[in-house]
């Protein structure tokens, strides 16, 4: 039998969506309980796609090699998000990596068995083709902004999504709760270690965020969004 907290966890997903319970609890008696360790792969790009998961708990790193050997790094995943989902619907190899930011736990299906399970709940299928899409029209848009947006704008941009996915409100502000390095900002970007040290450090010195180790505060979102939207500066009080 499924353990009962990680059916509770996992059940929030779209994935789910619209499912009796008696078609939920017939999905999970196949599946079983997968955990990672903090810097351990659910799976590596290239590799042959013979499972497919649900986070019930913990953050994922999603990232791509490109030819010339860059990383980059594509999203971030948390509670509730499917990892290889399309593997179930196309045999195809991953076509990305999936690193474990921090420890995970996940219900874990072979992509044959939710094959045939799909094929008994339709309704199964069409929420992966829905969640396939959705995230077909989320690289558009990264695409589009790497490819017309400024750079302080692209950061900007990544750090309000982070805040959206994972921000948890705290004194000093928004604190984006998974650990993040300006190198993985760089990466998820299109742009270098540099410009976000530089852009992170003017940021800073204005009092917009905060950051440590690993770890980045978002005090002034407003002015983030600004930022982020390419608005002109709220006049200073005279």
């Amino acid at each position: 039998m499924f353990i009962p907290s990680i059916a509770q966890m996992v059940a929030t997903s779209p994935f789910f969506k619209q499912l009796t319970q008696a078609e939920y609890d017939a999905v999970l008696a196949s599946a079983h309980v997968h955990h990672v360790n903090q810097g351990e792969y659910f799976f590596h790009q290239g590799e042959d796609a013979t499972m497919l998961y649900v986070i019930a708990d913990g953050r994922v790193k999603l990232t791509q090699v490109t030819p010339e050997g860059d990383q980059v790094i594509l999203n971030y995943f948390g509670a509730g998000d499917g990892l290889g989902i399309i593997v179930a619907l196309i045999d195809m190899p991953y076509p990305l990596s999936a690193e474990a930011v921090e420890a995970c736990t996940a219900a874990a299906w072979e992509s044959q068995t939710m094959k045939q399970i799909m094929l008994r709940i339709p309704q199964l299928a069409l929420n992966g083709i829905e969640m396939i899409g959705q995230r077909f029209a989320w690289l558009q848009t990264r695409f589009q902004e790497v490819s017309t947006q400024r750079v302080e704008q692209r950061v900007a941009r990544a750090l309000l999504r982070l805040v959206r996915q994972f921000g948890r409100r705290i004194p000093e502000g928004v604190l984006i709760d998974m650990p993040l390095s300006r190198q993985d900002l760089a990466q998820m970007t299109g742009t270098n270690l540099y410009n976000v040290s530089r852009i992170l450090s003017k940021w800073e010195q204005k009092g917009l965020i905060s950051t440590s180790r690993m770890q980045v505060i978002l005090c002034k979102a407003h002015e983030l969004v600004m930022i982020a939207e390419d608005l002109p500066a709220s006049p200073s009080p005279s």
